[in-house]
């Protein structure tokens, strides 16, 4: 058998890019579709799941991104290599229509093996996420930024066109039974494995419609899942998260994040507050001691930690619904090296003393603080079904950075 196509037949190498092809996409299809399953499950309060549930999902997530990656290469391989051998021609191009839902039915796949893996890809580099791509050449792509946006987009874009993937698919698969089975002719035949006699097609000459019927297709499914709002952020339904009202304040903070790292099966996922106040009064003392107050309140509803936003907010973790803030009230110290906050944090009505360490620059009323802290989620019963580290370590770390003007 020749590695090379010829005008009537493909090569070993076509048949290998297909047959490989095929059996990824049957492999990665369901694993995304059980795992997405699973994720809903764990998601949903009314419905039981464990840590093994968890570590489960991610496993099968970390799967399918992997084999996704390997289709991307493999497309892309098996396009240059179509695009440098001649194509057999269609035995049925005589049937006009037939022949031409068969090369629309091509371009559309061709497409969707670039495309699907593709805007999966950005979705995951995208994603403050726990379910990495198992190789080592890193998680993050170039100029692709950690933005939920970004991620909403692509995760939609990345199912709307994995739909015109299965159609096509399903197609596909129809026709070529269809060539074998009905029409008993060797369009089937002339893909399988090994070498046999096969007729010369008719000459014909390859229309670029059906590339562009392809092209239609696409527009009409990415239109349809704009419409159904596909690429933009859902409602956070029972998670909503209502907007904290202002405070009033010494020192007005202008601009500042508030963020957690938390440790989920080995990897670090980050996250933070969008909607939170302080009140502070400061006073700069010229020894060490008492230099003021700070009143802070988060909304919980606010958080966006990756792929895990929905849990973290659950019944079992935050508990949005039940417990929609969260305070931190404290007395603000001068040390000998820096400065610290100490006081009471509560988060489920769980209250516990904590000092946050933090460094300030204060210059011509505007300072600049940064600090970070370190809790163990248990002491406020957040993530109690989870009472190893398994699968969610116990540390969280919360960063804290702002900068503040002095009111007049």
């Amino acid at each position: 058998m020749s590695l090379a196509n010829s005008t009537h037949s493909y090569g070993g190498v076509s048949k290998t890019f297909h047959w490989l092809t095929a059996l990824l996409i049957l492999t990665a299809l369901p694993i995304g579709w059980f795992a997405t399953r699973l994720a809903h499950a764990i998601e949903d309060p009314a419905i039981p799941t464990t840590p093994e549930d968890l570590q489960q999902a991610a496993q099968l997530f970390s799967l399918h991104k992997t084999i996704g990656v390997t289709v991307f290469f493999v497309a892309l391989a098996r396009i240059l290599w179509a695009i440098s051998q001649p194509k057999p021609g269609l035995l049925n191009a005589d049937n006009k229509p037939e022949a031409f839902a068969a090369e629309t039915v091509h371009w559309l796949l061709y497409g969707s093996l670039v495309l699907v893996p593709l805007t999966g890809w950005i979705h995951h580099a995208a994603t403050e996420g726990f379910a990495p791509i198992l190789w080592p050449f890193g998680q993050n792509l170039p100029f692709v930024p950690k933005s939920p946006a970004l991620a909403e987009a692509t995760g939609g874009l990345h199912f709307v066109l994995m739909l015109v993937l299965v159609g096509a698919l399903v197609l596909h698969i129809a026709g070529a039974l269809k060539h074998h089975v009905i029409d008993k002719d060797s369009t089937l035949r002339r893909m399988l494995p090994g070498r046999v006699e096969l007729p010369e097609p008719p000459q014909q000459w390859h229309s670029p419609v059906p590339a562009l019927a392809a092209l239609v297709i696409w527009a009409m499914a990415l239109g349809i899942g704009w419409f159904d709002g596909a690429y933009s952020a859902h409602p956070a339904g029972d998670h909503a998260s209502a907007e904290l009202d202002a405070v009033q304040s010494d020192w007005q903070v202008q601009e500042g994040t508030l963020g957690i790292t938390i440790t989920q099966l080995g990897s670090p996922v980050t996250g933070g507050f969008s909607d939170w106040t302080a009140a502070i009064t400061f006073d700069e003392p010229a020894e060490p001691g008492p230099a003021g107050t700070v009143d802070v309140t988060v909304a919980i509803g606010s958080l966006t930690i990756g792929t895990v936003t929905q849990q973290a907010l659950g019944a079992d973790f935050f508990d949005s619904a039940q417990f929609p803030t969260a305070k931190f009230t404290a007395d603000l110290f001068k040390t000998d090296l820096a400065y610290e906050a100490r006081g009471t944090l509560t988060i489920r009505d769980k209250s516990m003393d904590v000092v946050l360490p933090f460094e300030l620059d204060l210059q011509d009323g505007i300072a600049k603080m940064q600090g970070a802290l370190e809790l163990n989620r248990l002491d406020f019963d957040v993530g109690t079904s989870q009472p190893t580290e398994e699968s969610l370590a116990f540390g969280v770390t919360v960063n804290v950075e702002l900068t503040a003007n002095q009111g007049q």
